[in-house]
């Protein structure tokens, strides 16, 4: 007699991460720093990291709520989940700085690496694919995820904006990972955190948003993208 099969998980049963410790590198960018802005005002406790020590305090000062300032390597050392928000073109450079200090953490990679030209914005698409997977090619001891990259800094900086209505398309390869990630999406009022994919899927992702930013130029929106039927 065969056993009953186990009821199959609920997708959007996602686990409590109001308790873990968000780090933002390039949380003095426009991105990182609306990054956390939204993550500290729905109560999550975040670092900013940078560089220079200094202009991490002076941006945490700035965004108030609780945020917290440090060099790069304190961020990341202090941080539960660390969420890379810097250039692309300081992508390689500033993670493969922090190997050791990334070491066994949970790592979000939301870098978009783009060109433009005077036709407007392009993808790159790196050796290694994407991103993402450069990042985890440089960082083998971490847990690499991608999420965050089709956010709007204008809408996430903006106070008057209580909600944010967007869905974010989180990717890797531990499920569980993921799910903290979808998680904490779900954490900012309007966002919900859907899962997208393995990590060798994260370039059409990352790409998508020379897409989004010719619809804003075209239309003068702050574009993001919701999924239909899920």
């Amino acid at each position: 007699m065969t056993s009953a099969a186990a009821p199959k998980k609920d997708p959007w049963d996602l686990p409590d991460v109001s308790g873990l410790t968000v780090g933002v590198l390039g949380g003095t960018g426009d991105q990182g720093r609306g990054l956390a802005y939204r993550l500290a005002l729905a109560g999550q406790r975040v670092i900013i990291g940078s560089r220079a020590a200094e202009r991490a305090h002076e941006a945490a000062t700035e965004i108030g709520h609780g945020v917290e300032g440090a060099a790069n390597a304190e961020c990341a050392e202090r941080s539960d989940v660390v969420v890379v928000a810097v250039p692309w073109d300081g992508h390689a450079r500033t993670l493969g700085a922090l190997r050791a200090e990334l070491a066994g953490k949970l790592v979000v990679d939301c870098v978009n690496p783009l060109g433009f030209d005077k036709k407007g914005a392009y993808p790159i698409k790196p050796e290694e694919g994407s991103a993402a997977e450069q990042a985890a090619a440089l960082l083998p001891e971490s847990r690499v995820t991608a999420a965050f990259h089709h956010l709007s800094a204008v809408l996430l900086a903006d106070p008057a904006i209580d909600e944010i209505e967007t869905d974010v398309m989180v990717l890797g390869e531990v499920r569980a990972d993921c799910e903290v990630v979808q998680a904490l999406a779900g954490r900012i009022p309007g966002m919900r955190g859907v899962f997208a994919g393995r990590l060798r899927n994260a370039h059409q992702v990352e790409s998508l948003v020379a897409n989004l930013i010719s619809v804003n130029r075209r239309y003068g929106a702050h574009a993001g993208i919701q999924l239909t039927d899920v």
